[in-house]
């Protein structure tokens, strides 16, 4: 028997406060178009940058005005390369690089890319050598500086 009170009594105070808010819903309605009155009365155009935001730091690499003459057509060079990963092992040490298409380009030590070759690697670079015997690294940075030695 008290199930049942206890029953009736949630519905009824159900009911209850289902009516007194719809009450008040006649105002709420009204409240809001007031809202959305002014929200459309002020609404400015917003100016859009010029540059995406989201596109990150893809213009960078090709923005780079510290590339040599000779290394601007070369598809192969290093400047047109990021630094993607580096694998060190006991045995075999690879790095990856990727280029602006977002195709990857694995190396192991002593191959080529173009005309320098992969020599040595570091925890968070990749050192190559040309063929006048300077050095190339890289680093995830993407930051390419030129050395006499490493």
């Amino acid at each position: 028997m008290n199930f049942f009170k206890i029953l009736i009594f949630i519905i009824f105070g159900f009911l209850s406060f289902s009516v007194s808010n719809a009450d008040n819903h006649g105002e709420v309605v009204e409240k809001a178009k007031e809202v959305i009155k002014d929200l459309e009365n002020n609404v400015d155009d917003e100016e859009v940058p010029l540059n995406d935001p989201f596109a990150g730091n893809e213009a960078s690499s090709t923005a780079n005005m510290n590339i040599p003459d000779d290394e601007v057509d070369d598809i192969m060079s290093l400047y047109n390369f990021k630094l993607a990963g580096l694998i060190s092992g006991k045995d075999h040490s690879y790095i990856s690089l990727v280029n602006s298409s977002g195709e990857f380009v694995n190396l192991t030590i002593g191959q080529f890319l173009g005309k320098i070759k992969l020599v040595d690697l570091r925890l968070n670079e990749a050192i190559f050598v040309k063929d006048d015997k300077s050095y190339l690294i890289i680093d995830f940075n993407n930051q390419i500086r030129e050395a006499n030695e490493y």
